[in-house]
């Protein structure tokens, strides 16, 4: 159902850095070039992460209660993407493990202070 979300920053530079090294590792690259901004996916038709300067022009702040969750396949790639985040100046908003029955997840905020998660579904 999403096709894709935005996130703003007040540093494009800095915040492309952060989601290039991010999640290359995790096969996803930039897919669009917005000149004020970057879109990063797998695929043209896949859901993409969009991180860009606010059209408005004014600063770009984060939202509280705004998350962007990021879909994995396995626990292992969960954790190394969540370290890797923390690696690469993000900051811990609850280190990866289990939520519940059936979920695993490890939450951060961004540069610019973007909540989002890498999150899979592990079964009952």
């Amino acid at each position: 159902m999403i096709g894709y979300v935005t996130l703003g920053t007040n540093d494009l530079p800095r915040a492309t850095a952060f989601y290039d090294a991010l999640l290359a590792p995790l096969g996803i690259k930039r897919i669009m070039d917005f000149g004020t901004g970057y879109a990063w996916g797998s695929a043209m038709d896949k859901p993409a992460l969009g991180i860009m300067q606010p059209f408005n022009k004014q600063p770009a702040t984060a939202g509280n209660g705004t998350m962007v969750a990021i879909a994995l396949d396995t626990k292992a790639k969960v954790d190394e993407a969540y370290q890797r985040a923390l690696a690469l100046g993000g900051t811990d908003e609850g280190p990866a493990g289990p939520r519940g029955e059936g979920f695993y997840a490890g939450y951060f905020r961004d540069l610019d202070g973007n909540k989002l998660n890498f999150f899979c579904m592990t079964g009952a």
